[in-house]
């Protein structure tokens, strides 16, 4: 008999059938014997009636493999409508230890027992709410590259091997390469203003590096980075663009991962298609006229000012999501462009989603004389260097006016699912503290 899978089981109503899959359940309800099966699609319950097929069960740990073979009977109240009766279970692979979470029921996501969900992470995965998770994130990147392939965007992959830290910071790390010193790439950020000269717009969506010695709720020391870059913009255009494929990725995850969005009962955000933009230093008075707590930091937004700032969008401008702009030029990237009617400021947004920040949007600076005179000035490089002469190369050979944008992907998924911290996200989270499984 052909295995068939659990989402299927409604089509075959009053007919044997044969399931495979994972034992998630065990359960005596009125003097009646259930199991639930798992499979890739979702959960199948089995009534178990004859006597040696429910001593069958007898020490069996969830996890076990099986098969089973019945009669699939309409029932409402069983997953999917229907459920199989006259059960014979099968043992496919055994399982003798029992499991070290629940994972048949919710897991909690108390900050307090996030090492557990984690250091549990293997078994933990296979409850259905916490798959969810993944397969929102899954639709996620899939949303992502279906926009930008429809704007014209060719994906790439840039290496993560680099021959020091291009970008400065000392959030790098570092490594032995056959003798020579390398690091981690802490973005793709120079390899896809590469791409421009080579496709006009290109993308990937890879993981990053970043040495952060923060434990918060919003940093990992590895995570996935959506990088995007494009030519013949202006900066308008390019805002425009973030805020669309914002907009676009979460219209199509609310219709395609309705399911698993409803296990964490999860609101959708109010995106509309072109996102407010307000000024930082606007934001900074706003913040402290309406909280009377004094901003002593005035070139960035604190954690609080982004969640404030969400909140009034929300409320006044009918968005979940702000871009802020106006940034000072006295914190611009060596890479990046100065505002070309306000020296002041350099022409860069961060975008704000939810209570934080998940991208940070520029142009560049595409002049190969400018270029040079600002990584100079703003870092004191060697010019000559492996890890700029092969970046600047691309300059010297014709760049056009061009920006683009990085975007964390677990920060997106954790706020559109409502997740508390990034972490959560992450299928094997790395911090500080962490790393492993």
């Amino acid at each position: 008999m052909a295995r068939i899978l659990a989402r299927d089981l409604k089509d075959h109503i009053g007919s044997p059938v044969s399931i495979s899959g994972w034992l998630h359940k065990k359960r005596l309800l009125g003097g009646l014997t259930f199991i639930n099966v798992r499979d890739r699609s979702g959960l199948t319950q089995v009534l178990i009636e004859d006597k040696d097929e429910v001593e069958k069960l007898r020490g069996m740990q969830l996890g076990t493999v099986l098969s089973v073979t019945g009669n699939v009977v309409a029932e409402e109240r069983a997953p999917g409508g229907a459920e199989i009766h006259e059960g014979v279970v099968e043992v496919l692979t055994p399982v003798t230890y029992e499991s070290p979470i629940e994972i048949d029921k919710a897991i909690s996501h108390q900050a307090e027992h996030l090492d557990t969900l984690f250091e549990h992470r293997v078994v933990s995965l296979r409850n259905i709410r916490e798959q969810a998770v993944f397969r929102i994130q899954a639709a996620v990147k899939e949303a992502v590259r279906t926009y930008l392939r429809s704007q014209e965007f060719v994906e790439f992959n840039s290496p993560k091997l680099l021959p020091g830290s291009t970008e400065g910071g000392a959030e790098v790390f570092k490594l032995d390469y056959f003798g020579k010193e390398a690091t981690l790439a802490q973005s793709a950020q120079f390899y896809k203003q590469m791409m421009v000269g080579v496709f006009e717009r290109a993308y990937e969506i890879n993981p990053t590096y970043r040495a952060e010695l923060s434990a918060t709720t919003r940093h990992m020391t590895e995570f996935i980075h959506i990088d995007a870059e494009m030519g013949f913009v202006n900066f308008d255009e390019l805002l425009n663009l973030l805020g669309e494929l914002l907009h676009t990725v979460v219209e199509s995850v609310y219709q395609s991962e309705a399911t698993s969005l409803a296990l964490w009962k999860s609101a959708k955000p109010l995106v509309p298609v072109k996102v407010p933009r307000l000024k930082l230093e606007d934001i900074h008075t706003m913040y402290e006229k309406a909280t009377k707590q004094t901003v002593t930091d005035f070139k960035d937004l604190t954690p609080s000012e982004e969640k404030w700032v969400c909140e009034y969008a929300k409320k006044e401008l009918g968005s979940d999501a702000v871009l802020v702009t106006h940034w000072p030029a006295s914190e611009m990237k060596f890479y990046h462009r100065l505002d070309a009617t306000d020296s002041r400021y350099t022409e860069r947004a961060d975008l704000l989603f939810c209570g934080v920040e998940i991208a940070t949007g520029s142009m560049r600076e595409h002049r190969y004389d400018v270029l040079v005179d600002q990584l100079v000035k703003k870092t004191g490089a060697d010019i000559t260097h492996p890890g700029f002469h092969y970046y600047l190369q691309a300059f010297k050979h014709g760049m056009p006016v061009h920006g683009g944008f990085g975007m964390g992907l677990e920060r997106l998924t954790q706020k559109i699912i409502s997740l508390a911290n990034v972490k959560e996200a992450s299928l094997f989270p790395r911090d500080i503290n962490r790393l492993a499984p």
